[in-house]
């Protein structure tokens, strides 16, 4: 990093993760662990208080030289002289700014962008969605009132339970005297490190059922708010079995029964095993653990006063089994099947594709892409080449798309990836409306790290692909020379 890199800014540690040397084994206690990190190039120790016990002994005993501490202090030095500290040392403390409020009007507005941004429609048959007026709907779940779980598991200093609910976004934007019945149906625990006994047995108490029942026979929608809350995702909270935990898919299934209008909110940090509720539900909404304002940006969504546009970061399994999955993975030496083969990439009981894609979400408007073209068939490493196509909003409303260009390299020095997303860009469309969106393809987009560890191109073939998400199959070839 210093040395072949030329890096010449601070190397911190992780938390206590000196520290943790001695419990990997590769070191013998604390002290041999410092010898080893400074000598690294470690110029930090956060947490392990490693260096201020040992730094100065491993000096004088001619472990650690004075030039090696010279360069981490230096370093240190220059990033306080960088950000002022020395001028002003409470340059960042402001203790005026402290008494003021924080949420300012400015931040709430951007929050709430933010949430609508981040929505991801993953269902709508039926045009189920945006919610028509007049309706009666129930919304029913342990997460629909929920003012915690939306702020997340990295919070800072937030104020605990100050989010808006899904049930106070959609009582704000569908008005007060819209017609609204709740039941929160089961309950959730708050996380594995507050899972005792009495959340336990609530988790799987079935009292709830009956009111949440009740409601959804007389209403015309249910809103269905499960998950996970912020404290059963995140670190440290890693889960074996990834489908809606509790009893929230036996309640599912049960308001199926006597109401099958149901749109699905999902408030998650991860990506969830869903096969049952794609089959069913009509409406998936995936809504994250989205902030101060997501009780708002959801309700706002729900009632189609924001037309969803965002896409998925992540694939969505059809079972914990095919895990780990994700768009880019490698080709395989059994790719395909033919008649009569068992040798090849598959599982015996499931597709091997994701049920979600990388890259995938709806809107509630429909595009149509066409005329995928590039500017030059072939490119030297100094060339850029053009690569476009059509995008036409074929629906009756406004909307906006994420258009996105993948590449696959053919063939290289090491395996590559089935596909690779090397740009996107977010159009907005009229209904009706069709945009020619341009992407460059230049030597940077085309590298990777060869078989000799160095970063650039390979002459060869590549496909280019431009859709609206990871599972584009549509593509045209270019030739690097």
């Amino acid at each position: 990093l210093k040395g072949d890199w030329n890096f010449d800014g601070v190397v911190v540690s992780d938390w206590n993760s000196i520290g943790e040397m001695v419990n990997h084994g590769t070191v013998s206690g604390l002290n041999e662990a410092s010898m080893r990190a400074i000598n690294a190039g470690t110029d930090i120790d956060m947490e392990a208080s490693a260096y201020i016990a040992h730094l100065k002994s491993l000096v004088e005993e001619d472990k650690i030289s004075v030039e090696t501490i010279n360069n981490a202090v230096k370093r240190v030095l220059k990033l306080k002289f960088q950000l002022g500290l020395f001028d002003d040392p409470y340059r960042y403390s402001d203790t005026k700014r402290e008494t003021e409020t924080i949420m300012h009007p400015d931040f709430i507005k951007t929050a709430r962008q933010m949430a609508r941004e981040s929505i991801v429609l993953l269902k709508n048959e039926n045009d189920l969605l945006p919610l028509k007026p007049g309706k009666n709907i129930a919304v029913i779940g342990p997460l629909a009132k929920d003012k915690d779980s939306p702020l997340g598991n990295w919070r800072a200093q937030v104020q605990s339970n100050s989010a808006i609910s899904l049930f106070e976004g959609i009582q704000n934007i569908m008005g007060r005297n819209a017609n609204i019945q709740y039941a929160e149906g089961v309950k959730l625990s708050i996380g594995p490190n507050t899972f005792d006994q009495k959340l336990k047995i609530e988790e799987n108490d079935r009292t709830g059922f009956a009111e949440a029942i009740s409601i959804a026979k007389n209403a015309d929608v249910v809103i269905m708010a499960l998950g996970e809350t912020a404290y059963m995702s995140g670190e440290g909270r890693s889960r074996s079995d990834i489908g809606l935990t509790g009893l929230q898919l036996e309640l599912l299934k049960e308001i199926y029964k006597v109401n099958k209008n149901i749109v699905m909110v999902l408030m998650n940090g991860r990506p969830l095993t869903l096969t049952w509720e794609d089959e069913n539900i009509p409406a998936i909404v995936e809504a994250w653990h989205l902030g101060a304002e997501a009780g708002n940006a959801i309700a706002e969504v729900l009632t189609g006063k924001y037309n969803p546009s965002g896409k998925l970061t992540m694939s969505f399994p059809r079972s914990v089994g095919q895990l780990p999955m994700y768009y880019n993975h490698k080709t395989t030496g059994r790719s395909t099947s033919g008649p009569n083969m068992v040798f090849y990439t598959h599982h015996n009981d499931i597709e091997n594709s994701p049920l979600y894609p990388f890259g995938y979400g709806l809107s509630y408007t429909q595009f149509k892409y066409s005329e995928l073209t590039v500017s030059a068939a072939s490119m030297s490493d100094e060339k850029i080449i053009e690569a476009s196509a059509v995008i036409t909003n074929t629906g009756k409303i406004k909307g906006e798309e994420i258009v996105q260009l993948y590449i696959q390299d053919i063939v290289g020095s090491v395996t590559r990836p089935v596909k690779e997303l090397k740009g996107f860009q977010k159009v907005q469309l009229s209904a009706g409306e069709s945009i020619k969106v341009n992407f460059q393809i230049t030597k940077k987009e085309l590298s990777f790290y060869r078989k000799d560890n160095t970063f650039g191109t390979e002459p060869g073939k590549f496909n280019i692909f431009i859709g609206a998400n990871s599972d584009v199959n549509t593509f045209t070839e270019i030739t690097l020379q």
